[in-house]
């Protein structure tokens, strides 16, 4: 066999491991290893990769970004800055149809912000959103598809786990995908805010919902004093970046003690509880640093290989377009997205097109971004959909099945598929701060 023969079956067999439930940084590491040895038929030198595939993870500094904004993220969700960014943002919108609906995307929104974690936020959201919809008689497959659907915005809009993970692979700057998420993020906020009020009133039996009660509305004060902490926590964490002033680590640091302080202001965590944060992010860093490594050596197999040179040979023998690649590209992602989960799909497609986007002089920061949301929309489809299952585990309510959290997050996937054309077709909205 050739070595792209070879690249090609490892490819598929990865797949197939997986799907068939073995761990995927295992499917990962342990295909590519064995298929450098088959290829070279040399097993020191698939030794050595490995050896170089853990130090450029485990040593590069830029990688400290991921246990630094994870443990913020959940220090942050302990502090309960989630439940106050939530009564802001529903007051605001008290007075609107399906305004609990929009309460619940600003908020996201916001929250995302500071914990980085699609996951966070789907299960912080479902205990908070969801009983206030099914409260005010909002259909209980609306109330859970918003939440499933503005639980993404964790991933997109910085500090972004998946953003840090993408600048790995690509080498790029963790700074500029940062930013270069922001605008990005904003958009698809603003698109769902649109999308529920056509809903609303479009199709009211699906949406549902009544008047919210007046109730005892906040003072200019207390909504400070509610907003203030993570709008402390935004501008140290993202401004300290943008001007300059601090690296990607540097303010995942500061905005980890800051989030420290703000817990420990609030008396919403003691030494026990300080202690299960930093176990937990151990466990995720851990897991991380396990796929990226993984996944470097994957890399590295479908370097040897040639794969992603002959992919770009077969593109350009058949005069594929910018519009098919970015067609192909999408519908990979979306396929992978019924399997596997939005990392993975990250570090096994985003090696494949890093050449053949280079070749066509495109931006890596655009790629990334178009990247990010490509595989994002795989956490609202069926049958993995990992945010749709927090939700019904947090939840744990019988009148709600699992099949209502998909059908209601179906529709916020299908506007997420329409930001992410738009993304494709005007790069500058990617890289608009970055200019």
């Amino acid at each position: 066999m050739s070595p792209v023969e070879i690249g090609l079956v490892s490819v598929l067999a990865i797949v197939v491991l997986i799907y068939l439930g073995v761990y995927i940084p295992i499917a990962l590491g342990m295909v590519s290893f064995v298929a450098i040895w088959i290829m070279r038929d040399n097993i020191d030198l698939s030794f050595a990769l490995l050896k170089i595939a853990i130090g450029d993870s485990a040593m590069e500094y830029t990688f400290a970004t991921i246990p630094l904004f994870t443990f913020m993220g959940l220090i942050v969700s302990k502090a309960g800055l989630g439940a106050d960014i939530y009564s802001v943002m529903n007051q605001g919108f008290r007075r609107i149809t399906g305004g609990i609906g929009m309460a619940t995307v600003g908020a996201n929104a916001v929250f995302a912000a500071v914990t980085g974690s699609s996951i966070a936020s789907a299960s912080v959201f479902s205990k908070m959103s969801v009983p206030e919809m099914l409260k005010y008689d909002y259909n209980p497959r609306f109330a859970v598809g918003v939440v499933a659907g503005s639980s993404v915005l964790g991933m997109i809009i910085p500090p972004s786990a998946m953003l840090i993970i993408y600048s790995f692979v690509a080498e790029q700057s963790v700074g500029d995908m940062f930013l270069a998420g922001v605008v990005p993020g904003l958009l698809l906020s603003a698109a769902y805010v649109a999308a529920i009020w056509v809903m609303a009133r479009f199709t009211p039996g699906f949406v549902g919902g009544r008047e919210v009660e007046a109730g005892t509305l906040m003072g200019w004060g207390e909504i400070g004093l509610r907003i203030g902490p993570i709008a402390v926590l935004i501008v140290v964490v993202l401004g300290g970046i943008y001007t300059g002033w601090t690296t990607p680590v540097e303010a995942g640091t500061a905005g980890s003690l800051l989030g420290i302080i703000i817990a420990a202001l609030r008396r919403r965590i003691n030494w026990k509880s300080f202690w299960e944060t930093v176990i937990e992010t151990g466990h995720i860093t851990a897991a991380i640093l396990f796929l990226i490594t993984a996944a470097s050596m994957y890399a590295r197999m479908l370097g040897l290989a040639g794969l992603p040179n002959q992919l770009q040979a077969i593109l350009a023998e058949n005069q594929f377009s910018f519009f098919w690649i970015m067609v192909l590209l999408v519908v990979l992602m979306l396929f992978l997205g019924t399997i596997l989960d939005s990392a993975s799909i990250i570090l096994i497609v985003v090696p494949l097109f890093l050449p053949l986007i280079e070749a066509l002089g495109l931006s890596l920061v655009w790629f990334g971004i178009v990247a990010v949301v490509a595989a994002e929309i795989g956490l609202l489809t069926p049958p993995l959909g990992l945010s749709c299952f927090v939700i019904k585990a947090t939840l744990d309510d019988e009148r709600i099945k699992l099949q209502d959290v998909f059908l209601g997050a179906l529709p916020f996937a299908f506007v997420m598929l329409l930001v992410l054309a738009v993304l494709i077709r005007f790069a500058a909205l990617s890289l608009a701060i970055l200019n």
